[in-house]
């Protein structure tokens, strides 16, 4: 079940005199992937940051008692995704008021008719911002991050039919936010 890296990383860890190579390996491995997958929920480099941080030190404090039932990459994705959505439910609670309002009047009132592609990205993103957590996640995983439903599944602990109703909704209010707002492509 666990590739020949997971099965190296892991070695090097349980060993006392090789455990700093072994955490540096996981980082290097690992660290941009999850960056991506954290950076899509939340949109903001800090916060991206200190998430990353709060995971890896979860993990550095979790590894030796990681069993192995599933990839280390998916024991890891699970910790980050954990991380982001007790991040992102703490800030919603502390917020007084939505900026997503906002977000939306300020998409409505922009003409579209000369897109370049890095509008059409921050567009994008806009659209996804508009979704909730579970769905933005979902689709982040499977549309940037490229897994299978299954890879999905093991991470969230969902159902893989759950999965897919999740980002077909997802897909489906996407593709309405991009048609209200006339996007040209």
């Amino acid at each position: 079940m666990h590739s020949v890296l997971d099965q190296e990383i892991l070695r090097l860890i349980g060993t006392k005199s090789t455990e700093n190579r072994g955490y540096t390996l996981l980082m290097n491995t690992f660290q941009e992937q999850l960056y991506h997958l954290i950076y899509r929920m939340t949109n903001h480099h800090a916060d991206t940051d200190d998430i990353l941080q709060n995971t890896f030190i979860k993990v550095f404090r979790g590894i030796k008692n990681f069993e192995g039932n599933s990839k280390l990459s998916t024991w890891l994705f699970r910790i980050a995704t954990n991380e982001a959505l007790t991040f992102l439910n703490k800030k919603k609670r502390v917020s007084k008021h939505s900026d997503l309002l906002l977000q939306n009047t300020i998409s409505r009132s922009i003409n579209y008719e000369s897109l370049a592609s890095d509008q059409i990205i921050e567009h994008l993103q806009s659209a996804l911002n508009t979704l909730p957590e579970k769905q933005k996640l979902i689709f982040t995983m499977r549309y940037y991050n490229e897994m299978t439903y299954q890879e999905i599944s093991d991470i969230l602990g969902t159902t893989v039919g759950g999965l897919k109703a999740s980002y077909h909704h997802a897909v489906k209010k996407i593709e309405h936010h991009i048609m209200n707002t006339n996007i040209i492509y």
